[in-house]
């Protein structure tokens, strides 16, 4: 709408221009015909301010009235009667005004038609004008409540997804707490207060905002505390950060959905120590961060497909970068990895 309206202000700042111009040709006209300065700047000045009036008004109406497409006969109807009253008013006054100039009531008599058919194409013109005006603002004003609209079902979506995320890892964390509470109450007590500050630090994330990579790895790295606790010795991390990445932004909380992928299928089905890798390098002006984990192909066969972190995350991804792209997935060599693309914009 903003833009629409310093529109609108050169569109007639331009159409008055152009009567100016009309005005002084009008002039020139009559001058060349041998009728005074007098004579001239009078019927130049009156018939186009009148004529200029009718426009104007009538391009009111139109602001408020637009006549729909099978109804479009009635701009010729109003164009008619305006051009007939601007016609009656100016006959009963121009000549009456200029009466003692012979020569021009002479050629203002004879000129009748002529002037009716220029104020038939003037007035014609700026309903036109207006009509489609209108039209372009109707439709920009539709396609802005388009786009408001499709903004609330995006940022909608996203809160939901958010919901459904959070309480997600928070069952899996509590049922760990659960587990531990009988046999080891001060791991538990420890995973209590790390999933605690994990907490406080995600409930304060915007999904409208962007955050460092240093701060996502930090949240990152607070949750792999609270797995260790889970998991002990047989859970392990190797981080290789490229130090040109902590400062990318990038969506808050979308590496933990990774990595909570990479425990889920890395540590589940086996009782071994298991590492998980996590890189992170700037590549053509994106930040690539990859995640992987050792698995069983057969078990991973039996589970594929029902990851509803990453089918969450990669919807999220798309709603915000309006691509589907960014989060791939590879299987080889009983290494499985994600790969997560952030568009350095």
């Amino acid at each position: 709408m903003n833009k629409v309206q310093p529109t609108l202000r050169n569109y007639f700042i331009v159409y008055c221009i152009m009567w100016v111009l009309w005005m002084v040709l009008h002039f020139l006209i009559l001058k060349n015909n041998d009728i005074s300065i007098f004579a001239a700047t009078a019927d130049s000045l009156i018939s186009n301010i009148l004529l200029f009036f009718f426009c104007i008004v009538l391009s009111n109406i139109l602001r408020y009235y637009q006549p729909g497409r099978n109804s479009s006969k009635y701009l010729l109807i109003w164009c008619l009667v305006f051009s007939f009253f601007w016609f009656l008013i100016t006959l009963s006054v121009i000549p009456v005004l200029l009466r003692s100039d012979i020569l021009f009531v002479r050629i203002f008599k004879s000129s009748l038609l002529l002037r009716f058919v220029f104020a038939n194409f003037f007035i014609g013109g700026s309903i036109l004008l207006m009509w489609v005006w209108q039209n372009y603002k109707n439709q920009h004003e539709e396609n802005l409540r388009h786009l408001q609209l499709l903004q609330l079902v995006k940022e909608s979506e996203l809160y939901n997804l958010r919901q459904q995320l959070q309480p997600h890892f928070l069952f899996n964390s509590l049922n760990s707490i659960s587990a531990l509470a009988g046999t080891q109450p001060e791991k538990a007590r420890q995973m209590i207060h790390q999933l605690s500050e994990f907490l406080r630090g995600t409930i304060k994330k915007d999904e409208s905002l962007l955050v460092q990579f240093t701060d996502e790895l930090t949240n990152a790295r607070l949750y792999l505390e609270i797995e260790k606790v889970r998991f002990g010795h047989r859970l392990s991390v190797d981080f290789n950060i490229d130090p040109d990445c902590l400062e990318i932004l990038m969506p808050p909380l979308v590496l933990q959905p990774i990595i909570e992928n990479a425990i889920k299928f890395g540590l589940y089905d086996t009782l071994e120590s298991v590492t998980i890798y996590i890189r992170a390098k700037v590549k053509e002006k994106n930040l690539l961060i990859d995640v992987s984990n050792p698995f069983d192909q057969n078990n991973f066969s039996s589970k594929k497909g029902v990851g509803f972190g990453l089918s969450s995350l990669k919807r999220r991804l798309f709603l915000l970068y309006n691509r589907s792209d960014l989060l791939k997935t590879s299987a080889e060599s009983h290494i499985f990895t994600c790969r997560l693309i952030i568009p350095h914009i």
